[in-house]
């Protein structure tokens, strides 16, 4: 609440003439009286809500009261310094330094017995409980320096609130007010303004939400909070009609109503007595549970008085009540009630136990107050309720004295005895994943064959509405409906939300006969909502909409073949869509389920061994996944023969994991293999002989023959432009191999012209956070910085890194290959302590994730050797960069790319040490293996003849080393051209290194 309200000019002189009120939502009462007495006296008064998110410094916040006008009066209780919540010794020391420094812009009341802060003291707090109006009153204006003339609070032609500590005039059945009360003060506020703002007859307000969501708690907190203002607070229950005209009759000789004693008579005088206002105009109903308005509807008072109602029937706004949903806590507020009712969890475990009860209000109270008293951990207590609520778990408090599941069958028994239909939709539900369920899918499904149970719910639209209007009604649903009307929402039942404990609950209630058919109708709705196609990203939502439920549908057991092709699709889907993780847990459960289900050589266990090894590959996950595909294949070939489709896909995907594990060599040899196989069986232009050929084309870049993968990628790429559509995202990952090739040989603008297009079609197609789009970008990005544009390189590659660790996780290789890129980058254009951690950690990671001697841990640490170099660790840098020149020799050979520039920085670290002549002696054997490799102009052959020059300058054969130079400068001219960043920085004498860039798949 923030509000000021300017009063006449007052003529009494006082010094002050604005007071600004600080006090925490719990005490508005008592601010609202407060103010009421100083308005009355002339001043102008501001009234500041205090809150205190805990993730601004107290300090700060407590010294932006010193920027309201006047003096700020807080209203001191043990709420206002709850809020955060903060230590004692947090506020003492934000109290010691803001108010301790100018004491007189504060004054204090205190509203509270409770222990304080013991820096309050500076505040000087003057007591107001315990004593009447009056005398409280006197010691106000006499803690802000103003008189007590009893003349200025009289004015009968203005209502005054009521003084907290005394009691409306009537009142009756209100709970007792819950202390841990938390939050909610959106919630208060629009309700207290709802009711307010109404006209006269009008003032009728309905707080509706799901059961256990607090309304009654919240209901009771409206009552303490703004109680003051009525002369008449009556709490009704009224669940039942009977047992509300009785309760509201009984308000008859409270309000000093001359009747007899039949209820009726009572409850009509009751009735008449609110619509004049008559004895009191100042009344607030409250009716409680009002779950079926239809019963009660015309029972509801009017007049001049509010109405205030809790149910769980949105229904209510048909009967001229204006509706507050309540939903479930914010996250802040589920931590900050979780840690009142659980003083032992730390911030973590109250948001940990807030995620899995998905906060809900009375959950939170009822675990975390069995928690509190518990040794076990959150994770173990989650664990634990994951088997089901049940008594033993929870600990009813008296703030919400029913239990969740003893509600819940309640409930459930109400909807059995009304709309049984809506039952069977509740269970069929709870085969599909808690929270959003695409309850659309069971009415587009084929519904020959259905269980007669069922069959009238989803053939009949008026049966089906009623269901779903029953469950919303009770809010055990809510409605979840695109663009939507409320009746075209019911009408359509396009999703509807159900929270995880209440799917819980009702699973576990089902009759074991009504589970086995309800589960199978669920299956065939799903398999009948597969696209197929998952290749095509446009079938992708679809996907992501089905693979949440297959778990709860069990769906691995079913022996449909409708339903385990959906299983492979959605495999497949994963795997595009780079879902590594979840797709490692989907097909590892598959494969151990269909096993045994369906035996170890059944043709559906070798699709998903294949899918389920694909998905471990792209996890990061190799050695498992190269077992997995050479027991597969050997047990294949000599069951089948070699020309067994399953063999070669299991062939195929064995030396993608030899890629992978560095092992390129037996790589090639089995991709020379496969690419003619396909070629003979199936023809040049098969997706299988395309996806061979394309493997056979990386596996030749590895290698470091550049043009012959080159060739591989070229016809690969035509072909698919011709067979598949231009923006297939087969066809794009080719367009990215091919532009990979290009810059890798030194054609850096025409690989960026193709990059950037590329990029521009996978950001349409598979969308900016795909991993195929965003190793894209990372190629775009090099070409970029390749092509001197190093303000444009280094803003992708940051932005590829950050997306790549989003998407796959620090230790996945497209992850590694780009934090390798940014660590080179920030190297040589950036913080060169950035770059040595980053290499640190990228060097790490790789040792975690690869086997020793990978050329890819030996790349990273040629590359750390150039860091080092950089921080003057120069005989640290020599010995690393020797080694890694020597281990990747071994590893690849003596003429690999990777082995020549390694050579390049081996060269240039002797030169840096003193060793020229072996400097010059290497840089020369480097020249000519490039030379014989890559060809004369190539960038890494044109980089070793810049050192050479170099290293005959420190040897002092300047005519030598000017014709070397010469030569080289002339051919980077011609092959970059004379302003490219390369050839500027020979031609300055900028001796040039060579960066390792591992080649991701």
């Amino acid at each position: 609440m923030s509000e000021s309200r300017t009063p006449a000019p007052s003529g009494n002189g006082t010094a002050r003439q604005t007071v600004t009120i600080s006090f925490a939502g719990f005490n508005r009462a008592w601010a609202a009286w407060i103010g009421d007495r100083l308005e009355r006296r002339g001043l102008r008064v501001v009234y500041l809500r205090w809150d205190a998110p805990p993730d601004q410094p107290l300090t700060g916040l407590l010294r932006d009261l010193t920027l309201a006008e006047g003096r700020t009066l807080i209203v001191v209780s043990e709420w206002y310094f709850q809020l955060g919540p903060r230590t004692h010794d947090e506020w003492n020391a934000a109290l010691r330094e803001v108010v301790g420094a100018d004491p007189g812009r504060f004054a204090a009341v205190s509203v509270t017995n409770a222990p304080l802060p013991s820096a309050v003291a500076a505040l000087a707090p003057v007591d107001l409980t315990n004593m009447g109006a009056d005398e409280a009153e006197r010691r106000l204006m006499d803690r802000l320096d103003l008189p007590h003339d009893t003349r200025h609070g009289d004015d009968p032609g203005r209502p005054a609130p009521r003084f907290p500590a005394a009691m409306p005039d009537v009142w009756g059945g209100v709970p007792r007010r819950n202390t841990r009360f938390t939050g909610r003060e959106p919630l208060l506020n629009d309700a207290y303004h709802l009711l307010q703002g109404s006209d006269p007859g009008a003032g009728v307000l309905t707080l509706h939400g799901m059961s256990g969501v607090g309304k009654t708690q919240l209901a009771a907190e409206y009552v303490y909070r703004f109680g003051s203002e009525y002369d008449v607070v009556w709490w009704v229950n009224a669940e039942k009609r009977v047992s509300y005209r009785r309760l509201l009759a009984e308000l008859a000789p409270k309000l000093g109503l001359s009747t007899g004693a039949e209820y009726g008579e009572r409850l009509r005088a009751v009735r008449d007595a609110l619509r004049r206002g008559t004895p009191y105009s100042r009344w607030l109903l409250v009716l409680d549970g009002a779950d079926e308005p239809d019963q009660i509807w015309d029972l509801v008072p009017t007049g001049p008085g509010h109405v205030l109602i809790t149910s769980r029937n949105p229904e209510w706004s048909e009967h001229n009540s204006k509706l507050l949903e309540v939903p479930v806590y914010g996250r802040d507020e589920s931590v900050a009630f979780i840690r009142r009712r659980a003083p032992r969890l730390t911030e973590p475990d109250a948001d940990q136990l807030a995620q899995a009860l998905e906060d809900l209000p009375l959950l939170l109270d009822q675990t975390a107050g069995w928690l509190n008293d518990s040794d076990l951990s959150v994770e173990e207590y989650i664990a634990l309720l994951d088997g089901g609520i049940d008594q033993d778990v929870v600990k009813v408090s008296a703030d919400f004295p029913l239990a969740f599941q003893t509600a819940w069958s309640i409930l459930l028994n109400k909807l059995r005895e009304t709309v049984p239909e809506s039952v069977d939709l509740l269970r069929l539900c709870t085969f599909f994943a808690p929270g959003f369920i695409p309850v659309r899918l069971l009415k587009e499904m084929n519904h020959d064959d259905l269980p007669e149970q069922l069959a009238g719910l989803l053939d009949d639209p008026l049966l089906w509405n009623r269901a779903v209007n029953q469950l919303r009604q009770y809010s055990v649903v809510r409605l979840e409906s695109h663009e939507a009307t409320l009746d075209e929402a019911v009408a359509s039942g396009e999703s509807v939300y159900l929270h995880r404990m209440v799917h819980q609950i009702v699973h576990k209630d089902m009759p074991e006969a009504d589970r086995k058919e309800f589960i199978e109708v669920v299956r065939r709705a799903l398999a009948e909502a597969d696209p197929g196609r998952p290749t095509d990203t446009r079938n992708w939502d679809a996907y992501a909409e089905i693979v949440p439920h297959l778990k709860y549908a069990d769906v691995l057991r079913s022996k449909d073949r409708r339903v385990q092709g959906l299983v492979l699709n959605c495999l497949r889907y994963m795997l595009f869509a780079g879902e590594y993780t979840a797709g490692v847990n989907l097909g590892g459960r598959a494969l151990a389920t269909w096993r045994e289900l369906l035996g170890e050589s059944h043709p559906r266990v070798w699709e998903v061994t294949y899918h389920y090894a694909n998905l471990l590959r792209s996890a990061g996950r190799f050695q498992e996944t190269e077992a997995i595909d050479r027991a597969a294949r050997e047990q294949l070939r000599a069951e089948r023969g070699e020309h067994d489709l399953d063999h070669l896909r299991m062939a195929g995907g064995l030396a993608a994991d030899l890629r992978e594990l560095g092992q390129y060599d037996a790589a090639l040899e089995l991709d020379q293999w496969l690419y003619p196989t396909y070629r003979e069986l199936f023809g040049e232009h098969d997706s299988r002989t395309l996806n061979a050929q394309n493997n056979l084309g990386f596996t030749l870049r590895l290698l470091g023959r550049y043009e012959q993968a080159r060739g591989f990628d070229t016809r690969t790429l035509e072909a698919r432009r011709q067979l598949l559509k231009g923006r297939h995202p087969w066809t794009l990952f080719s367009e990215v191999s091919y532009a990979v090739d290009l810059r890798l040989l030194g054609r850096y603008a025409e690989a960026e012209s193709i990059q950037a297009k590329n990029v521009r079609e996978y950001r349409i197609v598979m969308g900016p956070d795909n991993q195929n789009t965003l190793r894209a970008e990372h190629n775009l990005a090099l070409c970029r910085l390749r092509g001197g544009d190093r303000a444009g390189a280094g803003e992708l590659l940051t932005r590829v890194l950050e997306g790549l660790e989003r998407k796959l996780g620090d230790s996945h290789t497209h992850t590694l290959a780009a934090a390798v890129s940014q660590s080179c980058f920030a190297r040589e254009h950036g913080d060169i302590d950035q770059a040595r951690e980053a290499s640190e950690s990228v060097l790490a990671r790789y040792e975690l994730l690869l086997p020793e001697g990978h050329p890819f841990i030996i790349g990273a640490r040629a590359n750390h050797a150039l860091v080092l170099r950089s921080v003057g660790e120069r005989d640290h840098a020599h010995v690393l960069i020797e080694q890694s020149l020597a281990d990747m020799s071994a590893a690849l050979g003596e003429t690999h790319p990777y082995a020549l520039g390694c050579a390049v920085n081996a060269a240039a670290l002797r030169n840096l040490v003193g060793d020229t002549e072996a400097a010059a002696d290497l840089s020369q054997i480097t020249i000519l293996r490039a030379t014989d490799t890559l060809g004369r102009t190539h960038p890494l052959t044109l980089t070793a003849r810049v050192a050479y020059a170099a290293d005959l300058r420190a040897l002092r054969d300047r005519q030598q080393a000017e014709k070397v130079e010469q030569e080289a400068l002339a051919d980077l001219a011609a092959t970059l051209g004379p302003q490219h960043v390369h050839t500027i920085s020979a031609r300055s004498r900028n001796r040039p290194y060579w960066d390792f860039e591992p080649q991701a798949s």
